[in-house]
């Protein structure tokens, strides 16, 4: 495993939208475990692949254990309510704004292997998928920032 180079704002990758995991395989391993340690040296709550400069729809998100779980080729297909909260982002160091992002969401995806889950979750965890999701469309949470925060002063 190796920690890889978090990608920051301003370069194109980005910006454009993932393509679809098609083959799981050593190489895809090697990519989530590279992401697994990445994220645990950052200390974040989520990372994407594009990220890490890979054009491919997988990321990694927090659950409320306080693991990872990795979701390839996620979608979002049902959601429910709203929350609005703080965010920040990996690739975006030291900028924190309120985002608006839905309460609950369910969340259809493919493990390492391939073999399709459900998963649904609410509140921090919900907010990640939403998140990190949209990375893999090219968007960042920025796009959607309310109200930018300084951390030092709430």
């Amino acid at each position: 495993m190796a920690i890889r180079n978090i990608v920051k704002e301003g370069d194109p990758v980005l910006n454009k939208a993932c393509r679809q995991v098609t083959d799981f395989n050593e190489r895809l391993w090697q990519l989530l475990d590279d992401m697994h340690e990445t994220l645990k040296a950052a200390d974040g709550a989520g990372l994407a692949a594009p990220q890490v400069g890979v054009l491919r729809a997988l990321a990694l998100v927090m659950t409320e254990d306080g693991s990872y779980l990795e979701i390839i080729n996620p979608k979002i297909v049902w959601q429910e309510g709203e929350q609005t909260g703080a965010e920040g982002c990996l690739s975006i160091p030291g900028v924190y704004g309120e985002v608006t992002r839905p309460l609950k969401v369910r969340v259809e995806a493919l493990d390492r292997f391939g073999k399709p889950f459900t998963r649904e979750a609410e509140g921090f965890t919900a907010r990640a998928f939403c998140h990190e999701i949209d990375h893999l469309s090219g968007h960042l949470f920025r796009e959607l920032v309310e109200r930018y925060i300084d951390p030092e002063k709430e």
